[in-house]
């Protein structure tokens, strides 16, 4: 794919935004003055924190398994439709990336970079056709004087851009959060964690020099009285060959009176536990995702499985899923009033087996649904009469009910019709005289 060169003189200034800093944050000050003293944070460096890895990748893969619909309101409920116009680009966004995959960089973009830079590709009608993720330290923002946003867009093959570009705002899907500086600077999680994630990967270090050390800690050489510089080399470098690494653990003979003395903190001293244990939790309190979703809290005992996915949705996904929304349907040119786009979060809200069924048949005996629609949900096809929602015949519309009880008496019932009888009617004379003779004559015929 080749693009075409979308905008390229400048008649106003563009100015990059936040050009000191820049959309990304390469380097942390966990406090003032901490860059001078070589204790920074390197985002490279924390992303292999297990933490911050075990929160991205489950942010971005359950959102990235649920099926974007398209769905048209008709009258005031929504329904999923199919249009050539819009279908094939959220069944396949790309030549080399499936949907599931399309989905997960964009939220891993957005996740340790703080900005998803989405650019669109279209055909001859101006349809969009294709989306491409691109790489965040290769797109810039860019205002100019009267307001307008452009993007500048680096050399990237894999999205087919083969020269750098400066595009307009209406080519790019931009999705950020975090927007504490500027409304087009966008800052993951990483942050805030950032130093806690630091820490972590120290503690991690230094144990992993402790435990190869046979758990052995550093210490001095000591001796009763005044050696000289070069007695003190040569024991330190015998020391070092025969008792440290591979060695250590071996037993040491000490004369004139040397001494060794142990200098490092032990673990249990050190409380490194405790200290992994608050980092793991300040990290998933930045990302809002629940300690025992990563493997550092206990599991809730709740059996309602349902609950515990319902305060992971509302908490972290839905913020989250809502601006993808929202966003592709300006991208895509959807009104999201009359037809949009909608993650299915049926698959990730789903319920155990047996309050599933209870629901279901809370739904069917109410009337809401009808019997194929709760055997839909099950997968199960459809039987016959099972397309009408039912009702028991003695249910009674409220309207039926105030008629009833508007009555004198509502509770006496309907009138009794009084029985036939077979005396007959008590007529006038001469009433009851014409009636004998036509009974006569009918009889004599």
């Amino acid at each position: 794919m080749k693009l075409p060169r979308l905008f390229r003189s400048r008649e106003k200034a563009i100015s990059p935004v936040a050009q000191s800093r820049g959309s990304w944050y390469p380097v942390f000050e966990s406090y003032s003055g901490a860059w001078q003293s070589n204790v920074v944070v390197s985002l490279d460096s924390v992303l292999s924190n297990p933490y911050i890895f075990a929160c991205q990748t489950l942010i971005a893969r359950d959102i990235a398994k649920l099926r974007v619909r398209l769905i048209e309101r008709e009258g005031k409920v929504w329904k999923e439709v199919s249009k050539p116009s819009f279908s094939p680009v959220l069944r396949k966004p790309n030549a080399f990336q499936t949907r599931n995959q399309f989905w997960e960089s964009w939220m891993l973009s957005k996740l340790s970079r703080g900005n998803t830079y989405v650019l669109k590709q279209r055909d001859q009608r101006g349809v969009v056709v294709g989306m491409y993720v691109l790489d965040p330290t290769r797109v810039t923002p860019l205002v100019a004087d009267d307001g307008s946003v452009f993007y500048d867009l680096s050399v990237d093959n894999i999205s087919g851009i083969e020269e750098q570009l400066v595009v307009p705002a209406r080519e790019v899907i931009h999705d950020r959060w975090n927007t504490l500086f500027h409304p087009l600077v966008g800052l993951s999680p990483i942050f805030a964690n950032g130093v806690a994630a630091t820490q972590g990967l120290r503690i991690q270090d230094n144990s992993a020099t402790f435990f190869g050390n046979q758990s052995n800690p550093s210490g001095i050489l000591s001796a009763p009285g005044k050696i000289s510089d070069e007695t003190a080399g040569r024991l330190k470098t015998s020391w070092e060959a025969n008792y440290t690494g591979a060695n250590a653990g071996k037993v040491a003979v000490l004369g004139d009176g040397l001494a060794f003395q142990q200098m490092a903190v032990s673990a249990e001293d050190s409380q490194m536990v405790e200290q992994l244990k608050w980092t793991a939790e300040a990290i998933a309190a930045t990302y809002h995702v629940p300690l025992y979703k990563i493997g550092a809290g206990p599991v809730p005992t709740a059996g309602n499985v349902q609950t515990l996915n319902l305060e992971y949705y509302s908490q972290c996904l839905q913020s989250l899923i809502e601006d993808a929304e929202s966003l592709l349907n300006e991208g895509l040119g959807l009104d999201g009033h009359s037809i949009g786009t909608e993650f299915d979060t049926e698959n990730l809200l789903r319920m155990d087996s047996k309050t599933q069924m209870e629901t279901l048949a809370l739904g069917t005996g109410a009337g809401i649904i009808a019997p194929d629609e709760a055997r839909e949900r099950v997968n199960r096809g459809p039987v016959p009469g099972g397309g009408m929602p039912y009702l028991q015949q003695q249910n009674y519309s409220l309207e039926a009910l105030a008629k009833r009880d508007a009555r004198e008496d509502p509770w006496a019932g309907p009138a009794t019709p009084e029985p036939p009888t077979d005396e007959e009617p008590d007529l006038p004379p001469e009433e009851r005289r014409s009636a004998i003779w036509a009974e006569l004559r009918r009889a004599a015929v």
